[in-house]
């Protein structure tokens, strides 16, 4: 269980807020104005997965410092882009930030909290324990989430809500020493798995959430539903 305290509690900008990247170009813009709004933002990293829709040629016009950009040579997936990020990552605190607008950054604020009182050491912004807005989700998307979220508490004994929350925050050496392996979307089930593993405090925080639909650009399936069931019990009893 890590003590250490963040270094210069008084200025809130200890964030590294990573972006994956797929063929976003109709939000990626107001995703980036949105994050850098935030008084809790040090550096962004923006990592392309080889997108075909202009979002590359857009990522390569930005000229702020505070952004980032990294290119895959090809479509890599999510965890893939999270490994290369943290390659680069200088701030003491990690999180993630999907471009596709249903997480709101204005919910950083409450995220670091108990990180600044020294009360966790990872934080899971929950879509689903309340203190938010959020756009009410299709039924059997919502059983998936809550679903899968339980057959991952049995194999954790923690009692999290929201597994698949894009909003998972950590400090980012703890981050960078978990050796993490899955290239897609699995990457959730993954960080989970191996930070149960840890003798760590995690803490929820109930964060707004505008889901978008399918027809709305969604891209995580039915398949990675069973990559994810997969990665719970996979690296669950990896050693």
């Amino acid at each position: 269980m890590s003590e250490d305290k963040l270094s210069s509690s008084s200025d809130l900008k200890l964030l590294t807020v990573f972006v994956p990247v797929f063929n976003e170009v109709a939000t990626i813009d107001e995703c980036l104005r949105r994050v850098l709004s935030s008084p809790c933002v040090a550096e962004i990293i923006v990592v392309d997965d080889f997108s075909t829709d202009g979002t590359r040629e857009f990522l390569s016009s930005i000229s702020d410092p505070r952004v980032r950009v990294l290119f895959q040579p090809k479509n890599m997936g999510k965890g893939a882009a999270l490994r290369l990020a943290l390659k680069t990552a200088n701030s003491q605190l990690f999180i993630i930030q999907d471009a596709d607008l249903e997480y709101d950054p204005q919910d950083f604020e409450k995220i670091i909290r108990p990180f600044l009182k020294n009360e966790a050491d990872v934080v899971f912004g929950s879509r689903f324990v309340g203190g938010g807005e959020r756009r009410v989700p299709e039924f059997w998307h919502s059983i998936g989430n809550k679903l899968l979220t339980s057959i991952s508490n049995c194999f954790t004994n923690l009692y999290l809500t929201d597994m698949a929350t894009c909003y998972k925050c950590f400090r980012t050496e703890q981050l960078k020493a978990l050796e993490l392996r899955e290239n897609r979307f699995g990457i959730d089930p993954e960080i989970t798995m191996k930070i149960s593993r840890q003798k760590v405090r995690i803490v929820e925080v109930g964060v707004s959430y505008s889901r978008r639909s399918y027809d709305e650009g969604k891209k995580i399936g039915i398949r990675d539903a069973f990559r994810h069931l997969f990665c719970i019990v996979y690296y669950r009893f990896r050693s």
